[in-house]
């Protein structure tokens, strides 16, 4: 590996070692979620929340969300109010 490769995998390499749990990194995205962060939780979640998480965490979420929506949808027609 060359000098450079290694300069430039530092960063992401030192994001990948961030100390947040993967329950804190579900809480910061469930709050995105719903666009309620405040400036300064932002600011700590950027230095502290690993980027691997994240993405896994907003995956999660999204397929949740999906899930709870076709939920919903299936009860709403199966009560028969959408007829």
């Amino acid at each position: 590996m060359s000098e450079h490769q290694s300069q430039s995998d530092r960063p992401l390499r030192e994001a990948v070692q961030r100390k947040a749990s993967f329950l804190q990194t579900m809480r910061a995205v469930a709050w995105s979620f719903f666009g309620v962060r405040k400036s300064a939780d932002y600011e700590k979640d950027v230095n502290q929340l690993n980027p691997v998480h994240v993405v896994i965490a907003g995956l999660i979420g999204a397929a949740i969300f999906i899930g709870v929506l076709i939920a919903l949808v299936s009860w709403v027609l199966s009560s028969g109010v959408a007829t």
